[in-house]
């Protein structure tokens, strides 16, 4: 496995522009992601988890636009490229799975041309050929009578089966990296699951790189190597997963895990999180959790601090971590 990264986020800021006024949502983001590893980004609603994933392919709706930073995949800033050139990245090379697939999928498509037409649109292969493929392809995902079902409509398909074709639409092109953003959220936990388990055995089989969006740590400690807590569009903790759930560093990330549900000790009432997150463009001097955080120091409220470096390849954005 090659230890150069194949993606670069570099200081990636993002805002809305809402009545002539900038919104910030992404404050600064940077991290670097090696061949098949597995990067889950965690946070509560409103971190700027989906913004960034839709920012690496240039997905961001009207309002929003990148006001700095670069995004570089295997060293060229995607920031820079044409429309054309992007269209040639986009599936080919970074694919993405969306939170709802019935959604995603077109209602008035069966899902024979749906595969037929994302695989003839980047391959040059006959039609037939491109039917052959995709019908391997939803056998690869798990789907029975796949031959017969690629003339059904997605309306046809529970949930689950539709974030499988979507998996099998992203799989497609054989891309080097695969954006899931919360692709479980709206299914329930059996089949939360099974696909789950089908994105983790896809890509050891693959050996593509994977960003997983989720706001259940849970899910990220199933599936990640690598854990990026982001909040107020800032990375709080970036941290290999065991280390992070064995010795969280960050007050953020210790919440977060307080307020887990344990089999193994019960208790009458939920940890939380004090305070409420802050709202979109909301301007910080000091460190965006100050607010919140049973720990913060005067100097919290004041100064953001940096990311700490911190051994086994860790880093916190926190004073009390920085000091030891």
């Amino acid at each position: 496995m090659s230890h150069l990264p194949v993606l670069e986020v570099c200081n990636l800021q993002v805002a809305f522009t809402e009545h002539k006024r900038s919104i910030s949502v992404l404050r600064g983001l940077s991290y670097s992601l090696e061949k098949g590893r597995v990067l889950a980004v965690v946070g509560e609603s409103g971190s700027g988890k989906t913004i960034h994933a839709m920012s690496l392919l240039s997905l961001l709706p009207p309002t929003a636009h990148v006001t700095g930073g670069e995004i570089r995949y295997q060293g060229t800033n995607l920031l820079s490229l044409s429309a054309r050139e992007l269209r040639q990245v986009r599936g080919a090379k970074i694919a993405m799975i969306f939170q709802d697939p019935s959604a995603s999928l077109n209602p008035v498509l069966t899902i024979g041309e749906q595969l037929i037409e994302t695989l003839r649109a980047h391959q040059k292969m006959s039609k037939q050929e491109a039917r052959q493929q995709a019908i391997k392809l939803l056998e690869k995902v798990g789907i029975p009578d796949a031959e017969k079902r690629l003339a059904e409509y997605p309306f046809q398909f529970s949930g689950g089966m539709c974030q499988r074709v979507m998996i099998a639409m992203a799989l497609s092109l054989k891309p080097d990296i695969l954006i899931a953003d919360e692709p479980t959220t709206a299914l329930d936990v059996t089949i939360q699951a099974q696909i789950l388990r089908l994105i983790k055995d896809l890509q050891q089989e693959t050996g593509m790189t994977v960003i997983f969006i989720t706001h259940n740590l849970a899910l990220a400690a199933e599936i990640a190597d690598e854990v990026l807590v982001l909040y107020a569009g800032l990375c709080m903790e970036k941290s290999p997963v065991k280390a992070l759930f064995d010795q969280p560093l960050h007050p953020y990330t210790q919440g977060l895990l307080a307020s887990l549900v344990s089999v193994q000790h019960k208790t009458e009432k939920l940890a939380a999180i004090t305070g409420n997150p802050p709202v979109a463009g909301e301007v910080f001097s000091g460190c965006p959790f100050a607010p919140r955080c049973p720990r913060a120091l005067e100097k919290c409220r004041q100064q953001l601090p940096p990311l700490f470096e911190k051994e086994g390849n860790r880093q916190v954005r926190c004073f009390l971590e920085g000091s030891k």
